[in-house]
């Protein structure tokens, strides 16, 4: 059975770091990704990498915490991380992680995808 679950979220304070974690089961992926969805709003793509080749560590980044968050992988462990740094109020959101057995030019992950329950990320002011 395929399973996406996260972990690392918690609650901070303005300018600290939290290091997310996806643990991936059941499945070998070719797109892995971020997203969270805050209270009210829509579901926002954070972060994206590559997994399918063990060469291309290419990203994507939404512009609101590109130089904040690092995306990175660890096939051997099927683990995905998110390197949350510098948070922001504007950062606190479910934290989902998705992945796709498709190589998306977008790094998206798509709805129909594999999704992980989430892990929430509070960042007080």
């Amino acid at each position: 059975q395929v399973q996406l679950v996260e972990s690392g979220g918690g609650l901070v304070q303005a300018g600290d770091s939290l290091r997310l974690s996806c643990a991936v089961s059941g499945r070998t992926f070719s797109t892995m990704g971020w997203f969270r969805q805050a209270p009210g709003k829509v579901r926002e793509f954070v972060a994206g990498i590559r997994w399918a080749d063990l060469n291309d560590y290419s990203t994507y980044y939404t512009t609101s915490v590109k130089g904040r968050f690092t995306i990175s992988r660890d096939t051997a462990k099927n683990t995905l991380f998110l390197q949350m740094n510098t948070l922001k109020p504007d950062d606190t959101a479910v934290y989902y992680c998705a992945a796709s057995q498709t190589y998306y030019s977008d790094y998206r992950p798509r709805p129909n995808d594999y999704w992980g329950q989430g892990t929430q990320v509070t960042v007080s002011s």
